[in-house]
Formats: C-alpha cells, structure tokens, sequence
C-alpha cells in the first residue's frame, strides 16, 4: 500500500468542501484560492482547481464576476450562489459528523 496516494485521495475528498467554504467568505480569485489552500497544506495545482470550479459553476453552485486589474488582464471573482450556501450548509453538517465519528475511534487506546 502507498502512503503517499491514500494521503493524496484523503486531501482530494475534502478539496470541494474546502473550497466552497474559501468562498463562502465573498467574492475570491482562483490564485487567492490556491494560496489559502497552500498555507494549509492541502497542495493543490491549478490544473485541478480550474475544473472543479467549473464543474462547481456548472451545478449551480456559484457564480463569478470579471473584474479589472490595474495590473494585468481581468479577473475572475467567485462567490456562492443560493444554492451554493445550502449545499455547503450540507456539507459541513455531513464534516462535523465524520469528525466526530472518527474522534470517537481514534481516541480509543491501542490494546
């Protein structure tokens, strides 16, 4: 068994949550995103980030803006939609669970 592949299949199943939740803050850029993510060491490139958002837009569940940059081309800003915030709202009820259930068995002592 590969480590380093269960660890990566662990940060990819909660990549969406996290994401939305960035998001769920106001209106982002991807680079803004891929930073947040960075910092907290979940590694993320922007060849997969760019088409979660997409997918994510696709579903109805957020929108983005064009904005001018003064220093460069426009940029594109996400934010939640309705729906969006309730699927999130979903979410991070199914996360507080699974971090309670898997508490519950990792505090458990070893025999």
């Amino acid at each position: 068994m590969n480590l380093e592949n269960t660890q990566v299949q662990m940060r990819k199943g909660i990549l969406e949550y996290c994401i939305l939740h960035i998001i769920s803050r106001g209106e982002v850029y991807a680079s803004d995103m891929l930073d947040e993510l960075t910092a907290a060491k979940i590694i993320v490139v922007e060849g997969t980030l760019y088409p979660l958002l997409t997918r994510l837009k696709n579903a109805g569940l957020l929108e983005y803006k064009w904005i001018e940059s003064k220093s460069g081309p426009p940029r594109k800003y996400y934010k939640l939609t309705d729906k969006g915030s309730k699927f999130l709202g979903k979410l991070t009820e199914t996360w507080d669970e699974l971090v309670h259930s898997t508490q519950t068995i990792t505090s458990k002592p070893n025999i």
